[in-house]
């Protein structure tokens, strides 16, 4: 018998340190599994090693670094399904792939970027940096500057990939792309706008309780 369950229970999962690769496996095979209602929906957070990756719409010109700075540097290259263009991924930043299904939630896209765009804003706010929306292009924005980038997947209403949350982030990483394309703004982290460093685990805490209070799930189950 198919097993049932309700949007309102989130399976959460912290792992850690894991290799883009590897990740983005466990994100298709979680992906199969909420398709066929064998898993409720699930939140991954998350870091990787050196790695940028290009969404559907990215512009290789957007990547500035030679191959051979690439090697040196040890940063790996994807080209994923996501939407967006190119951005960075490593040590100290916090990714977060939400696997939902919007069929029980809302089928609406744009409201579900908005809504992981307010998870980061209310995060933000609990550590007194304000957060917010820019019209023109999609994300977290403090001042002129990104501090998290969001992109996504969304297949028959389950969702992919998610976003990518600067703390403790070595900025010096984006010197080597235009992040997201976009050539007139910045980036920063949350330690940048602190001025000291942050406690990923303590921000995990706090992205895990604003996202189950904003879409709504009265139970977490840890996987």
């Amino acid at each position: 018998m198919e097993k049932q369950f309700t949007y309102r229970t989130l399976s959460y999962s912290d792992l850690g340190h894991i290799d883009y690769q590897k990740a983005w496996n466990l994100q298709h095979e979680i992906f199969n599994k909420r398709l066929s209602n064998e898993v409720s929906d699930t939140l991954l957070l998350l870091e990787h090693s050196n790695t940028y990756t290009l969404g559907k719409s990215s512009n290789k010109a957007n990547l500035l670094f030679s191959d051979v700075e690439l090697q040196q540097k040890n940063i790996a290259i994807y080209n994923i399904d996501r939407g967006g263009d190119i951005t960075y991924h490593g040590p100290g930043q916090i990714v977060g792939y939400p696997i939902i299904n919007l069929s029980l939630w809302q089928k609406d896209t744009h409201k579900y970027l908005r809504t992981l765009e307010e998870v980061i804003i209310q995060t933000l706010l609990e550590f007194g940096v304000n957060g917010e929306r820019n019209d023109d292009h999609t994300g977290v924005w403090v001042g002129n500057n990104k501090i998290c980038a969001i992109g996504i997947k969304v297949s028959r209403w389950i969702t992919m990939h998610g976003f990518a949350f600067n703390i403790n982030t070595n900025m010096d990483f984006f010197n080597g792309i235009i992040p997201c394309g976009i050539m007139d703004k910045g980036v920063t982290s949350l330690s940048i706008e602190l001025n000291k460093n942050v406690d990923l685990n303590l921000v995990k805490k706090k992205i895990v309780n604003n996202f189950c209070e904003i879409f709504n799930y009265n139970k977490i189950v840890l996987c």
